[in-house]
């Protein structure tokens, strides 16, 4: 058995690495502090054909796995933009697929081409304040018209609805009480974000200020039927197809950040002579910055595995979810401890590990809780009584 990255995924690597050695620590601090989208970046990994890596060859995409587009995003985190970066991007990964498995061949042209092009931005509308983690819970409904639906309601968290130009969102068709499945009666759109009919607050928030946050709030926005993604009420099924990559992709985020900071770390303790030597010469520093790298190198592994299986359509949400709570705790830590080894210094902008570590919070909130993640496993691979 051979676990390494061959030849195909250090080439993804290296365009990935050339493309954000470009974009340096002043531009990503201006970015945050600004605050605004990085949109010189997402258009350089636009020109570069990036945005498309798992997208249908037919379209203009790539046509390539989960596994590549982990090794992609691992190395867009790792190389200084952090959470920032990877969340300017990795929506056309996994956000799309519904699309790709359930849309026409029309639909795909019409709207993942403009996408893969860099043409185009989308935001994902799912989450709502008053049903969080349960999706089946939410209350924008689509109302049947002779022209096609008429959606009210509220999303929360949106991510890009300031810049984006069309947003996927997830509906009730049918009330939740008339279902005889609480999944069922609930579908997707693909559609224009019509700001005359969606208010769109942004969400100031701790980190990732650049990267936009929203509260939605949607006002009769007409949506043509042609803007429907497969079947009336089968929406939140088409949302499984991308469960796992999402949280596979969240886990190499996590840990790229994690192995930035470190590296930042690291060069810091080698730097910094108190007492008459460099810091990193003491154990004290030595050694917690060591722990932080073993825990990421075995998190990355949970990563790749969980992508691998994805790519070769066996089951994967123990491993998927496994790499997600793994990851985020590791990238979590590696940031933390990037901040400590600086001491006041990591306290300081100049340094960006306290945005690191500001932005390190992500992978660890979402997309899912990691007391859903045990009590998945615990369910599903424990065989424990369901606990909630």
């Amino acid at each position: 058995m051979e676990i390494a990255l061959n030849e195909d995924h250090r080439a993804i690597e290296d365009g990935v690495a050339k493309i954000c050695s470009s974009f340096g620590d002043d531009y990503w601090t201006e970015c945050d502090q600004a605050p605004r989208f990085p949109h010189e970046f997402h258009k350089a990994m636009a020109d570069a054909g990036f945005l498309g890596i798992t997208m249908p060859e037919e379209v203009g995409g790539s046509g390539l796995g989960v596994t590549e587009a982990a090794v992609m995003m691992h190395t867009v985190t790792q190389g200084g933009g952090g959470m920032a970066a990877a969340s300017a991007l990795h929506i056309n990964l996994f956000g799309p697929h519904p699309i790709v498995v359930h849309g026409t061949p029309e639909q795909k042209e019409r709207w993942l081409t403009p996408l893969i092009a860099g043409e185009q931005k989308v935001a994902f509308g799912i989450t709502e304040p008053n049903a969080g983690l349960d999706t089946t819970s939410i209350e924008t409904f689509a109302k049947r018209t002779s022209e096609g639906y008429v959606i009210r309601g509220r999303k929360m968290w949106t991510t890009t609805a300031q810049v984006a130009d069309k947003i996927l969102l997830l509906t009730r068709t049918t009330p939740k009480a008339e279902c005889k499945k609480k999944a069922d009666g609930m579908t997707l759109f693909y559609t224009d974000l019509d700001r005359s009919k969606i208010e769109v607050r942004r969400i100031p928030k701790m980190g990732r200020s650049a990267v936009d946050s929203n509260a939605l709030f949607i006002d009769d926005l007409a949506v043509p039927e042609f803007d429907r993604v497969g079947e009336e009420g089968k929406g939140f099924r088409y949302l499984f197809d991308s469960l796992n990559p999402e949280r596979v992709l969240f886990g190499v985020e996590a840990i790229g950040l994690g192995r930035d900071a470190l590296r930042r770390a690291a060069t810091y303790a080698k730097e910094r002579v108190v007492f008459g030597r460099p810091i990193g010469q003491n154990q004290g520093i030595q050694h917690p910055l060591a722990e932080k790298w073993t825990y990421l190198e075995s998190a990355f592994w949970m990563c790749m595995r969980a992508a691998w299986l994805y790519d070769n359509k066996q089951p994967c949400g123990a491993e998927a979810n496994a790499a997600k709570f793994l990851a985020g705790r590791a990238g979590y830590e590696a940031a933390l401890q990037a901040v400590m080894t600086l001491g006041g210094m990591g306290y300081a902008k100049e340094y960006q590990v306290e945005r690191l570590f500001r932005e390190s919070m992500i992978p660890r909130l979402i997309p899912v809780t990691e007391q859903l993640i045990l009590c998945f496993i615990g369910e599903n691979v424990l065989d424990l009584p369901k606990s909630y």
